[in-house]
C-alpha cells in the first residue's frame, strides 16, 4: 500500500491573520514536500481551488517546483477540477511535469467540490456532469494517441492533431476521484481507471457498496481486477501519542469545518462529533502511529483492499513545523507499521 499526503496549499487564518505571508506559505509548502520525499512518503499530491486562502490554482506549476527538488516521491494532482479546464493544456502540463519528475508525474482528475472554478472559466454549473464526461473522454484520448482525432460539444474539433510533448510514462497514469456519486463510481470501472475515493465525514465502510459498483462495472468492461485500484483520501494527523494528536489537530479542524459547513448548511463541528469520527468506523485517521496503522487497515478492510492513503492535513490548520513533524512519523513508524501488519494477515 502506498502512503502519502495531499495539500490544497492553504492558508486559512494564519494568512488572514497576516502571521505568515503568501510566499513564505508557498515556501514551506515545497519544504515539506522535500521533506516528504526524503521521510520516504510514496506520493504528495495538490489540490485545485481558486479563492482566497489557497495558494493552489495552479497545481502543476507547484509539483514543477517539487520535482526539482525531490527524487523518488510520485507527484499529482488531487483533484485537477477537468471539467472547467482544458483537457489539451491539463495534459500537456502534467506531461511536462512528468518529463521534469523523470517519470514521477500522475492525475487525479475529478468535477471538483468546489464549484468557483466554473464562473471565473466561463463555464454553465447546468452542464456540470456533461462537462466532465467530455472533457475526460478527450483527455484519455489525447494520452492514447499522439494525434487526436475528437469532436464534442463543448470544446472546437480536433481533427488528426498532435499534442506535445508526449510523457516519459506510457500510459500516464491518471486517476477518477469520486466522492459519493454513484455514476462516478461506474464511470470508472467502465473505462479502467484507478479511483481515489474521497472521504470527508462519516463511516468509511459505508462506501463499500460504491467501491463494489465500481469493481463490478470494471469486471463487466473486461478490465482484470489488479487494474482496478482503489485509493482512499482521509483527513487526518499522526503524532507522537494519540492525546498529542487529538489537541493539537481537533480546534483548527474544527474551527474550519464550522467555516465550510456554513458555506454548505452543514452543522457546526463540536467536539462530540469530532470524537464520534475518532472512532473505529469514524472516517478521520487522527491518532499515534499504532493507532492510525490499525484504523488504516481496518478501512482497507472494509473496502474490499487499498491500493493508496492520501492524508489531508490541511483543514486542521497545523503549524508547519508539527506537519513536518507527522510527516517523519508517517515514514518513520507508521509505514513499516503497516506494511508489517499486511504481511501478517497475508501469512495467516
Amino acid at each position: 500500500m502506498e502512503i502519502g499526503v495531499d495539500s490544497f496549499a492553504a492558508t486559512f487564518s494564519e494568512n488572514a491573520g497576516k502571521t505568515k505571508t503568501d510566499v513564505e506559505a508557498m515556501a514551506q509548502l515545497l519544504d515539506r514536500i522535500e521533506f516528504a520525499d526524503q521521510a520516504g512518503l510514496d506520493v504528495f499530491g495538490i489540490g485545485e481551488h481558486h479563492r482566497r486562502g489557497f495558494l493552489d490554482s495552479a497545481p502543476a506549476v507547484i509539483l514543477a517546483a517539487a520535482a526539482a527538488r525531490t527524487r523518488r516521491i510520485r507527484l499529482t494532482s488531487a483533484v485537477a477540477v477537468l471539467s472547467a479546464a482544458d483537457p489539451v493544456r491539463v495534459f500537456q502540463q502534467f506531461a511536462t511535469l512528468d518529463l521534469i519528475s523523470h517519470g514521477r508525474a500522475e492525475m487525479v482528475v475529478g468535477r471538483g467540490s468546489s464549484i468557483e472554478a466554473f464562473p471565473l472559466f466561463g463555464f454553465d454549473l447546468d452542464d456540470y456532469d456533461a462537462l466532465f464526461a467530455e472533457k475526460l473522454d478527450l483527455l484519455l484520448n489525447i494520452r492514447d494517441n499522439e494525434f487526436v482525432d475528437w469532436s464534442g460539444k463543448f470544446r472546437p474539433t480536433l481533427k488528426k492533431l498532435p499534442v506535445y510533448p508526449r510523457p516519459s510514462q506510457n500510459p500516464l497514469p491518471i486517476w477518477l476521484g469520486v466522492g459519493g456519486t454513484p455514476e462516478s463510481f461506474i464511470r470508472a470501472g467502465e473505462l479502467g481507471l484507478p479511483l481515489m475515493v474521497a472521504v470527508i465525514g462519516g463511516e468509511t465502510h459505508r462506501f463499500r457498496p460504491l467501491v463494489d459498483l465500481y469493481r463490478e462495472a470494471g469486471k463487466r468492461a473486461g478490465f482484470p481486477l489488479e487494474r482496478l485500484k482503489v485509493g482512499l483520501h482521509s483527513q487526518g494527523y499522526v503524532a507522537k501519542s494519540h492525546k498529542q494528536a487529538v489537541e493539537e489537530f481537533y480546534p483548527g479542524f474544527a474551527a474550519a469545518m464550522t467555516k465550510i459547513g456554513n458555506e454548505r448548511g452543514w452543522p457546526p463541528m463540536t467536539r462530540t462529533r469530532f470524537e464520534a469520527q475518532l472512532g473505529p468506523e469514524g472516517a478521520l485517521l487522527v491518532g499515534a502511529p499504532d493507532d492510525v496503522a490499525e484504523k488504516i487497515l481496518h478501512h482497507a478492510e472494509a473496502l474490499g483492499g487499498i491500493s493508496r492513503l492520501t492524508f489531508q492535513m490541511d483543514g486542521a490548520e497545523l503549524p508547519h513545523e508539527k506537519l513536518m513533524q507527522s510527516y517523519e512519523l508517517i515514514g518513520a513508524r507508521l509505514m513499516p507499521l503497516v506494511q508489517e501488519k499486511n504481511a501478517e494477515a497475508g501469512r495467516r
